[in-house]
């Protein structure tokens, strides 16, 4: 017999287990296929209109596939030459040397990689075509995506599957090579013993962990983050990973001790199941640290980049509220801007001119602005009057009313608004020919005029904008120099590019001259932000498969040890349904705390860093809640089959 012929037997005597590595195969190919299948995808291509940032991106996101694509694979053939190594020792006893066994893998690897390539990339094209449409429903675009199969998609995958042929042939020569015989066919019988837990390390792992939660829950206002952000964020993640891994190293043993020692312990089947996490519990301390920590990043993926995407369609109007804004030049170049807007694709809807007061800062600009190096310089005054007059337009209720020397900033893009009390509002001097010190009542995130853009580079810097009083406006206009600025909103403002373009060179002749235009950017802005919540929900889909790859694996391997114990169950007579129970509560046990840590731990960050910074934003905690839902049903289906899985496993005849 030779070894194609080996190979081929091989594959048809253990079919069960050929399948698992195969589905981890396609799987692979898919995942690998459907993302250089987008990449290549002429109708995505073409509908984009900052066709570099899509490159930059999916060339980013296509490095971090292909780095899970080889993790993958090589942990499911991990798996794989392990539950082999008793058929390896016979092979090596029959006189086979470990260059044959290793071609053998070689040949097996050929054709399942083939098998995997053909239907991998039927599947994976099919489903190009439905992310391609997401996509461009993200984007807010109505192109039609064609389904096609690029050859550069094609070549991509197998040069890809070819590699990891060769990469896995290396991997099991050597793991092969370094056990020994006697080994193998004891490979799958070593048992582990009972751990023995500190009481010491269990409570330290829930103070580590409380002291995470409570700096966490301080928020970014306190003392920790605002002087001591360093050693802050050293001790949460100490606190988070420390605490997690000696929660499930140290606490759960001690968990599991205080049942052992219950006068109940030998009633019913807990002896059954907490005996046997007691034996697991030395494997199971890494697996569980690493699902829940994947856990919590993974949520906090996924709710960033929702949070971004849902943010940046509202954020493109609060940060640009005015469709086409610039400083006036002169009569003819504001006659022939409007001339040039007028005879253009997008109408005028509303027009409004204001005027302002150019000043210079003599106190701390942060002050008035947060993050003051995002805003300019020097300081432009206008009056409540002029400033009502804009927010009316823009159908807003932003309105204020100032006496004497009070004043509002607009320190638009704030995480934090503030509105100061009587006894406590701060003084902010300027200066025109003389100094003048307003009392700061309020520091509101709102854009008069927002941000400076340029059709290449999108946004610039803020217009650093103090609202005064109608009164203290009039009293040092004479001796300030005023500035007027022009505003349009028009017609299809998301599609004005090439509009912005024209006025951008018109209005740009005059140095340092303020222009704004919201198309500047919208697609960019839009077209990121769909582009990494599309990315990141992908690489969450295959995180996804990681992690169920890892439970799945784990439980077939502790099934397949614990088939002799649950076959001696049978035999003293212990009922099936007993038997799921006993597997129910085991992996229950596994499942829950892994679950409720990732989930607690992601939701304290998002909840005090994320949310509580866009509070202006509604709707964004119902997503939130709506992600760790979701997430948790997924969880839920895994601990489903895994006990539907064990229990088929460890009912096999040996």
């Amino acid at each position: 017999m030779n070894l194609l012929e080996l190979t081929s037997r091989n594959i048809k005597r253990n079919f069960r287990l050929y399948t698992i590595y195969l589905v981890s195969m396609i799987i692979g190919v898919i995942i690998q296929f459907t993302f250089s299948a987008l990449m290549y995808n002429d109708d995505i291509i073409n509908a984009l209109k900052n066709k570099e940032s899509f490159k930059t991106g999916v060339s980013i996101a296509t490095v971090v596939i292909f780095l899970f694509i080889i993790f993958f694979i090589l942990y499911s053939n991990s798996f794989f030459m392990k539950q082999r190594k008793k058929e390896f020792g016979m092979y090596l006893l029959y006189g086979m040397s470990e260059a044959q066994i290793t071609l053998m893998i070689f040949y097996e690897n050929l054709f399942i990689g083939g098998i995997s390539l053909v239907s991998g990339m039927l599947i994976g094209g099919l489903l190009s075509k439905f992310f391609g449409m997401l996509l461009m429903n993200l984007m807010k675009y109505n192109e039609v995506i064609s389904l096609n199969f690029p050859i550069e998609a094609i070549a991509s995958t197998v040069g890809l599957f070819i590699l990891l042929a060769i990469i896995i042939s290396i991997q099991s020569f050597f793991m092969i090579r370094r056990v020994q015989i006697v080994e193998l066919f004891h490979a799958q019988s070593k048992k582990e013993k009972t751990f023995k837990s500190s009481p010491f390390f269990a409570i330290l792992s829930i103070v580590l962990l409380g002291i995470a939660v409570y700096l966490i829950t301080s928020g970014k206002e306190s003392v920790f983050w605002k002087e001591h952000v360093s050693f802050t964020s050293i001790t949460v993640t100490i606190g988070l990973i420390g605490g997690t891994y000696l929660f499930f190293r140290q606490f759960t043993g001690w968990l599991l001790q205080v049942f052992s020692n219950r006068k109940r312990f030998y009633e019913g089947n807990t002896v059954l199941w907490v005996s046997s996490l007691r034996f697991q519990i030395r494997s199971n301390t890494l697996n569980l640290t690493f699902i829940t920590l994947f856990s919590a990043v993974l949520i906090l993926l996924i709710g960033f980049v929702t949070i971004n995407y849902k943010v940046q369609f509202e954020a493109v109007g609060m940060n640009l509220p005015n469709d086409i804004a610039f400083q006036t030049i002169d009569k003819n170049t504001s006659n022939h801007i409007h001339q040039i807007i007028k005879n253009s694709n997008h109408p005028i809807e509303e027009y409004k001119q204001i005027e302002g007061l150019v000043s210079k800062t003599k106190s701390n600009r942060a002050i008035a602005f947060e993050n003051p190096q995002y805003f300019t310089k020097e300081i432009l005054l206008f009056s409540e009057n002029e400033y009502n007059k804009i927010v009316t337009m823009h159908g807003k209720k932003e309105k204020v009313h100032l006496n004497g020397m009070e004043a509002v900033s607009l320190s638009q893009g704030s995480d934090f608004p503030k509105v100061y009390p009587v006894d406590h509002q701060p003084k902010f001097t300027i200066t025109t020919k003389q100094d003048q010190t307003f009392n700061l009542v309020e520091k509101k995130d709102y854009a008069l005029l927002g941000w400076g853009t340029d059709p290449g580079k999108s946004m610039l810097i803020k217009p650093s904008i103090l609202i005064i009083s109608n009164e203290a406006y009039n009293n040092i206009k004479k001796q300030s120099v005023k500035q007027r600025f022009e505003i349009y909103h028009i017609k299809d403002v998301k599609n004005a590019e090439e509009l912005s373009k024209k006025i951008h060179a018109i209005v740009t002749k005059t140095p340092n001259a303020y222009y704004s235009s919201f198309a500047d950017v919208y697609s960019k802005q839009i077209e990121s932000s769909s582009l990494v919540l599309f990315s990141a929900c992908f690489l969450a889909i295959i995180a996804l498969f990681a992690l169920a790859s890892v439970i799945y694996f784990k439980q077939l391997r502790e099934a397949t040890e614990e088939q002799r114990l649950y076959a001696i169950l049978r035999k003293i007579g212990t009922t099936n349904n007993i038997i799921k129970s006993v597997i129910r509560k085991q992996l229950l046990f596994v499942f829950m705390p892994p679950l409720l840590l990732g989930v607690m731990q992601s939701w304290l960050i998002l909840k005090y860093y994320m949310l509580d910074s866009v509070k202006g934003f509604p709707g964004l905690t119902s997503i939130i809640i709506g992600v760790l839902i979701s997430y948790t049903l997924i969880y839920i289906l895994f601990y489903l089959s895994s006990t539907s899985i064990y229990y088929k496993i460890v009912n096999q005849k040996r």
